[in-house]
C-alpha cells in the first residue's frame, strides 16, 4: 500500500487537525482541567463532540451503527490529539475496549456500543497487574460460580478506570499465571459489587487507577468471545492499543517539534533569531527527518493491522520502540533549546515532555518492544 493518505484520509487528517487545535487546544483541555484537579482528567463535553465528529464509533463496525472504519483512521486523530495534548478516552474507549467489543455477541454490543457511538459512555482496559506491561502474565481469576463467575485479584494503572461506565478485564479462568491459554476477556459494569478503586493522577495529568476485584459477581453474558479462548481477543486489543499510542506518540513528537520550531524563529540572542545559528538548525532538520521515519513506521504498522497481516506483532512494536526513541528526541532538544523557560509551566514545551513519558509505558515502553523485535527476529 502507498506511505500516504489518500483522498478520504486527507480530509479526515484536516477536519481532526483543526477540531483539535481549536476545541481540544492545551489551553482549553489539557490546562483548564488539570488546574481543577479534575477527577477525571478530561472533559465530558469534549467527548460529547467526539462523537458528534463521529470519532467515537470510527472503529465500530457499520452493522453495529458505527463508522467501520480502520486503525489508520483511527491514528489520524490520534495524532491530533498527541499534537494538542488533548486529553480523552479516545485511545482506551474507542480503539482498545471497541476492537474487543467488537469481537462479543450481538447481545453485548448492543448493551455497550451504542454508548460509546453516541459519547455517552467511556470504557476502559484493565490488563497490567504490575508496574510494568507483562501481559504474558496474568494472575487476576476468574473461577466458575453457578450460571457464572466470581472475578477476584488486582489490575494496576488502568486509565480512566474511576471515570469508566464498563472495563474489560483480562482474568484467568483455567491453568497458571503465565500460559498463554486459559484467559478469558470480561466486560465489568462499573456498579459490579465488589470493585475497588484507588485512582492515582500521573505525570501527564491524566487519571488511572489500581483496581481491587473482591469476589466480583458476574453472569455468563459478561464473556467477551469465548471462555480460556482470550488470548487472541487480548493480543489484538492490545496490538490496538500499542499503534494507537505510537500514533499518539507521533503527534507529541510533532507538536513539541512545531512549537520549538516557532520558538527559533521568535527568539533572539545577541541581536540575532537564535534559528539561523547553524547548529540549531541541523538538529532541527535531524528532528524533523526522525518525524518522518516514525510516522512512516506508524503508518506501515497499522495497513498490517487492517489488513489482518500475519507478521503484525512484528510491524506494531518496531512502530512502538521507534515512535519512543522519536518522541524522546524531540521533547528534549525542545525543551534544551527553549532554555531555561522550558522548565517552567509557562510554555507548554514541560507539557509535551509529561505525555511523552506517560505513553513510553503505555502498552509497553522502548525496552520491552525491542527485546520483542528481537525475539521476533530470531534473536
Amino acid at each position: 500500500m502507498a506511505m500516504y493518505y489518500n483522498d478520504d484520509q486527507t480530509m479526515l487528517s484536516d477536519t481532526a487537525g483543526t477540531f483539535m487545535s481549536e476545541e481540544g487546544a492545551i489551553a482549553k483541555q489539557l490546562r483548564h482541567w488539570r488546574d481543577r484537579d479534575c477527577p477525571d482528567g478530561f472533559g465530558h463535553a469534549l467527548w460529547k463532540q467526539f462523537a458528534e465528529m463521529g470519532f467515537t464509533g470510527m472503529l465500530v463496525s457499520e452493522e453495529d451503527g458505527g463508522l467501520g472504519m480502520g486503525h489508520v483512521e483511527a491514528g489520524i486523530v490520534l495524532e491530533e490529539i498527541g499534537r494538542n495534548l488533548t486529553p480523552s478516552p479516545f485511545l482506551t474507549s474507542s480503539v482498545m475496549a471497541a476492537s474487543a467489543l467488537g469481537q462479543g455477541s450481538a447481545e453485548m454490543r448492543g448493551r455497550w456500543l451504542p454508548g460509546l457511538i453516541s459519547g455517552d459512555s467511556v470504557f476502559a482496559v484493565a490488563v497490567d497487574e504490575g508496574p510494568k506491561h507483562r501481559p504474558q502474565n496474568i494472575a487476576c481469576r476468574a473461577e466458575k460460580s453457578g450460571n457464572g463467575f466470581k472475578l477476584s485479584g488486582k489490575k494496576t494503572f488502568v486509565i480512566q478506570g474511576a471515570s469508566a461506565d464498563m472495563m474489560v478485564v483480562a482474568a484467568r479462568t483455567s491453568g497458571a499465571d503465565d500460559d498463554n491459554d486459559g484467559l478469558t476477556l470480561f466486560a465489568v459494569p462499573k456498579d459490579a459489587s465488589g470493585v475497588d478503586q484507588d485512582p492515582v493522577r500521573l505525570v501527564d495529568s491524566s487519571m488511572a487507577s489500581h483496581v481491587t476485584f473482591d469476589g466480583v459477581e458476574l453472569d455468563g453474558d459478561a464473556v467477551i468471545g469465548e471462555v480460556d479462548g482470550g488470548r487472541d481477543i487480548l493480543n489484538a486489543m492490545l496490538n490496538a492499543g500499542r499503534v494507537g499510542a505510537a500514533a499518539e506518540g507521533v503527534g507529541v513528537a510533532r507538536g513539541a517539534m512545531d512549537i520549538t520550531v516557532d520558538y527559533l524563529k521568535q527568539r533572539k540572542q545577541f541581536g540575532t533569531i537564535i534559528g539561523e545559528f547553524q547548529a540549531l538548525q541541523h538538529r532541527a532538520a535531524h528532528l524533523y527527518s526522525e518525524v518522518e521515519i516514525a510516522r512512516a513506521a506508524v503508518l506501515k504498522a497499522q495497513q498490517k493491522l487492517d489488513e489482518g497481516s500475519e507478521n503484525i506483532d512484528l510491524f506494531v512494536s518496531v512502530a512502538k520502540a521507534k515512535v519512543a526513541k522519536t518522541a524522546s528526541l524531540s521533547v528534549k532538544e525542545g525543551v534544551q533549546m527553549h532554555g531555561g523557560i522550558g522548565m517552567t509551566d509557562e510554555y507548554d514545551i514541560g507539557l509535551f515532555m509529561k505525555r511523552d513519558r506517560a505513553l513510553q509505558e503505555f502498552c509497553g515502553d522502548l525496552y520491552y518492544h525491542a527485546g520483542r523485535v528481537a525475539e521476533l527476529s530470531g534473536y
